[in-house]
């Protein structure tokens, strides 16, 4: 049995943090980052049956084309991502009222819509790729027991050793299922920052460490492995999906070009299309 302190039950019966009871959440769920974005997409359900607002956690559990989907935000950031996964899992595999583990496991198959920066020159503003890997140089997983397979833990060793690291980056592979699922797309593997400017090699006032991470981050490769744009949550998904037992995949529309300095004139549509791309797909 979980303590009050481990799991926190509202006393509607919500998750803590979400907000959310278990039948308000489908098994299908497509995440973003940007609260707004929720009704971008919920505005293309056949019908709406819950609305739940609680902090940076907007969720929207309706039907699409008679398909059951909750579209949910996280908020930027790996540190949001830990809250929402661990918390999406706990409404479908925990009794919350015994704040016990259920007799059976249940999986949940989830789709991250996010925006995104390449770091390939070749790359156009406008693509939308599908992410095959997550390498995250965040720490969240220094808190975690995370398996790895040997070519993610040479890209992380690598990666490590390349940019001259103090701590050893993760490296996840995305759902191979819904990698099948969603195929056709352009591939491509994301490297996970943990913060928005400096992580990403942007200076505005402050002095940087890595004053020149975009053209780094392009040379980057092991074998066949090299990384093709950078955001803010990918690797959390992927190592908390594999280590909970979810399908998860990540796709992103590119909105910039740091090596050619392009940013998207039409951010709006290109993210609009990578939502009606997602929901044929899941």
């Amino acid at each position: 049995m979980y303590a009050a302190t481990e799991l926190i039950v509202n006393s509607d019966g919500s998750i803590y943090h979400l907000g959310i009871r278990p039948e308000q959440l489908a098994d299908k769920i497509i995440t973003v980052g940007d609260p707004n974005r929720v009704s971008h997409i919920s505005r293309h359900f056949d019908k709406i049956e819950f609305e739940v607002n609680k902090r940076e956690f907007i969720t929207h559990t309706g039907t699409y084309k008679g398909k059951r989907l909750t579209v949910i935000s996280s908020g930027m950031g790996t540190d949001n991502v830990e809250i929402l996964m661990t918390e999406l899992d706990a409404l479908v595999n925990i009794d919350l009222q015994k704040r016990e583990p259920k007799s059976s496991t249940n999986k949940l198959s989830i789709v991250r819509v996010g925006t995104s920066g390449t770091i390939q020159k070749d790359v156009e503003v406008g693509s939308l790729i599908l992410s095959e890997y997550g390498l995250g140089i965040d720490s969240l997983m220094h808190f975690y027991h995370l398996d790895h397979t040997d070519l993610e833990l040479e890209v992380a060793e690598q990666f490590k050793k390349h940019l001259d690291l103090p701590y050893l980056p993760y490296c996840v592979r995305g759902s191979d299922t819904l990698l099948k699922q969603f195929e056709g797309m352009q591939l491509g593997n994301t490297l996970t920052c943990h913060g928005f400017y400096a992580p990403q090699g942007r200076s505005i006032r402050t002095p940087i460490r890595y004053p020149e991470l975009p053209n780094q981050l392009a040379a980057f490769q092991v074998d066949n492995f090299h990384l093709t744009n950078l955001e803010m949550e990918t690797a959390g998904y992927y190592a908390l999906a594999r280590m909970l037992g979810h399908e998860m995949i990540s796709t992103n529309a590119i909105l910039a070009n740091r090596i050619t300095g392009e940013f998207a004139k039409d951010a709006y549509g290109i993210v609009d299309e990578l939502i009606l791309t997602v929901l044929e797909r899941i």
